[in-house]
């Protein structure tokens, strides 16, 4: 058996990784495919990915990309899911925040520094035409530290996944001004470069057993069912999740990595652009 580790986010995106851990399907490959979640999110991994305390990340496309041309040692092996993560903003429920115009010139809660909800809340300035030097953040985690942060007044506004916050809306703790979405595919597979070095076939057949699943995944019997209860949802918000996510079973192709780099150039994200073979390979 050779032992590899993975880090995702403790999100509806990835059931079917614990399906297949569940089934035992790497374990049939003779791989000990150890899972670990992290609510802390891309910034957490990217860190995970540079200290070798993970081998394997489920992450964002975007967050990745500045991490490896910021001298992250991986690589994108593949897209994990093809469409856009929509982002909602999100506010406390009693703030006197009614529109995005308002958001202008407040503190936005992000989960730590290089993560999604940083990196989107440059996006989101940009498309309102917002000066992105002027941002304002509060660390704060998890997004457990987001709903005290934002009931406390340390933070005005909040940037996460919309389905997995919804229920802290229909709970009365958030209040959701508006929607954001990436305007690249959201999610990809990263491998730390030694690894891949070291373990290419196992590389080669986790993505293969794991694309079998996705493939598949939302004509699975109940799954709408399964992830509700799981993930604390309502059943007919995920059908609604569901009808908007695909996954995908390929790799980053060079529009789309050059599409990100530009974004996040323009942003001053990043210093430089690195080339393709730097950031992605195919296994």
């Amino acid at each position: 058996m050779t032992k590899i580790n993975i880090a995702g986010v403790p999100e509806h995106f990835n059931l079917p990784w614990h399906l297949c851990l569940e089934n035992d399907e790497f374990g049939a490959a003779a791989i000990d495919l150890q899972w670990t979640n992290v609510p802390e999110g891309t910034g957490k991994m990217c860190q995970m990915l540079r200290n070798g305390e993970t081998d394997i990340a489920v992450i964002l496309t975007e967050g990745i990309v500045k991490d490896i041309v910021s001298g992250n040692p991986s690589k994108i092996v593949q897209v994990y899911v093809e469409t856009p993560l929509i982002w909602g903003i999100h506010v406390a429920a009693n703030s006197k925040y009614q529109l995005l115009s308002d958001l202008k010139d407040t503190k936005a809660a992000i989960s730590r520094i290089g993560s999604g909800s940083q990196l989107m809340a440059y996006v989101n300035a940009q498309n309102e035409g917002w000066d992105t030097n002027s941002l304002q953040f509060e660390i704060v985690n998890t997004i457990d530290g987001a709903v005290e942060a934002l009931a406390s007044g340390k933070a005005d506004y909040f940037m996460w996944e919309r389905f997995m916050t919804k229920p802290l809306v229909d709970q009365g703790i958030f209040r959701r001004i508006a929607d954001c979405p990436t305007p690249w595919p959201c999610f990809v597979v990263a491998v730390r470069n030694e690894v891949l070095e070291r373990h290419p076939e196992q590389i080669k057949k986790i993505l293969e057993i794991i694309n079998s699943k996705t493939r598949y995944f939302k004509q699975i019997a109940d799954i709408s069912k399964r992830l509700a209860a799981d993930f604390h949802q309502r059943e007919d918000d995920i059908k609604t999740w569901l009808s908007l996510t695909e996954w995908s079973q390929k790799n980053l192709d060079e529009d789309m990595l050059n599409n990100v780099q530009n974004q996040l150039m323009h942003l001053s994200l990043i210093e430089k652009k690195g080339t393709f073979a730097e950031i992605v390979k195919a296994v």
